[in-house]
């Protein structure tokens, strides 16, 4: 059964990501789990080498995680996360590999065949931001998510 889950998006070191989770302002890829439940994390990403997926960061409930530190390199980044205990998903229409345990996977082709699961992650566009930051939540989606930011120094 598949929960309806809510991701709010903010981009950028601002004034707004610091006061929802009352971390410091700084250049990364970002997930605050707003819900009470622990969330395993995935990211994928488009490297020179390829593409490549990576997991499971473990992101207790009311926290953060860094999953890329320092200021983003790609535009385009997509993440698949699925609740611990609750069973419910983040996911998209973007199909790429994950395993069962902590993994780093490089490419996006023939996941079961290569002895990986497949799964949907979901597309953000950071629009080339230094920093973003991906809220999970139980809410569900706004016709219109909020997005704020700040440019690549």
């Amino acid at each position: 059964m598949r929960l309806s889950h809510f991701l709010a998006l903010f981009a950028g070191t601002g004034l707004m990501a610091t006061a929802l989770m009352g971390v410091e302002a700084r250049a990364d890829f970002r997930v605050c789990n707003a819900t009470q439940n622990l969330v395993g994390v995935s990211i994928g990403y488009r490297a020179k080498s390829g593409w490549v997926t990576e997991g499971w960061w473990h992101v207790n409930a009311s926290s953060c995680k860094t999953l890329i530190e320092g200021p983003l390199s790609s535009r385009y980044y997509y993440l698949y996360a699925e609740d611990a205990e609750g069973g419910g998903r983040w996911d998209g229409k973007v199909n790429m590999c994950v395993a069962e345990k902590e993994f780093r996977i490089n490419g996006v082709e023939e996941c079961l065949s290569r002895g990986f699961q497949r799964a949907g992650f979901q597309e953000y566009d950071t629009g080339e931001q230094s920093s973003w930051m991906v809220q999970l939540t139980d809410e569900a989606p706004p016709e219109t998510p909020t997005v704020t930011g700040t440019s690549n120094p």
